[in-house]
């Protein structure tokens, strides 16, 4: 229902009409607006930057390079020390844990992507308005520092897991040039003697550098999927003739069945001339 309302001033009466019934065209647009932020449908912004991202492969080659490494290598172990139950039930927890912090984290960069009409933002940026957006005012006075925390600790990380690579790589190109040059006395197995000693790790690490320096000035995520790509190839060759080679070494390593009993039998006793039995001796 319109309200009229009439006021008194110097320059004459003016009338205000408030409609309560219907809100403002403004209030419309700020709402939809609203609402498309927390959508997060593309289509309800139309003022948005339009980028070309990477495509849905693309994306893939790169979660499974960034997810599977050489620690794929020392899983069994680990789940062999957490146990038989503990450690596969631990395992898929942790991976739903990380699976849904990351879904959380893409979600919410693309909402304020949305929100602040930017084509992309990375880690810090995402942290840091959302510290912003907080109902908190300590939170918000301090927002920059979410930033500054996010990018301290993925520089840490990432140089934790390039040193344990590194040094992975090198010491497993020192081990197979000692063993190609080395001796061997069985050439149907390749079981090598004596090692040639050769160059030391740190001068393998070294010839790396050229390499990993140039690797890791491209930023381009469309050129990085001929790596990632490459990478992924690379490490399902060596897991199968990492199992290939397991299940060589264990057929020809199989255990006789008897040779538990001789081992056994060695350790009853026996009887003596007399006709009295004594244990036998384990030597």
């Amino acid at each position: 229902m319109p309200v009229t309302k009439s006021a008194g001033g110097p320059q004459g009466a003016v009338d205000l009409k408030l409609d309560l019934r219907y809100p403002p065209k403004s209030a419309k647009r700020l709402h939809s607006k609203d609402s498309s932020f927390w959508d997060g449908h593309p289509s309800e912004s139309p003022g948005l930057e339009k980028t070309t991202g990477i495509t849905a492969f693309q994306t893939l080659v790169h979660l499974v390079k960034g997810n599977m490494g050489t620690g794929i290598l020392g899983l069994p172990l680990a789940v062999k020390n957490a146990g038989i139950l503990m450690g596969p039930l631990s395992l898929l927890a942790m991976g739903f844990i990380a699976c849904h912090c990351m879904h959380i984290l893409v979600k919410c960069a693309r909402r304020f992507c949305h929100r602040l009409n930017k084509p992309f933002m990375d880690y810090g940026d995402t942290v840091l308005h959302g510290l912003e957006a907080s109902p908190s005012a300590w939170l918000r006075s301090h927002a920059h520092w979410g930033r500054h925390i996010v990018s301290f600790f993925l520089i840490v990380t990432q140089l934790g897991f390039c040193c344990v690579y590194i040094v992975f790589l090198a010491d497993n190109l020192k081990q197979v040039v000692e063993a190609v040059n080395g001796t061997t006395n069985n050439c149907h197995y390749n079981e090598t003697v004596i090692l040639t000693p050769t160059m030391d790790s740190r001068l393998y690490m070294l010839a790396f550098l050229p390499f990993l320096v140039l690797l890791v000035l491209i930023r381009n995520l469309r050129v990085l999927t001929v790596f990632s790509m490459l990478a992924n190839i690379s490490m399902l060759v060596s897991l199968i003739i990492i199992t290939q080679y397991i299940a060589q070494v264990s057929a020809h390593h199989t255990p006789d069945p008897s040779s538990g009993q001789r081992l056994f039998s060695r350790y009853l006793p026996r009887a003596s001339p007399e006709g009295r039995y004594v244990p036998d001796s384990p030597a």
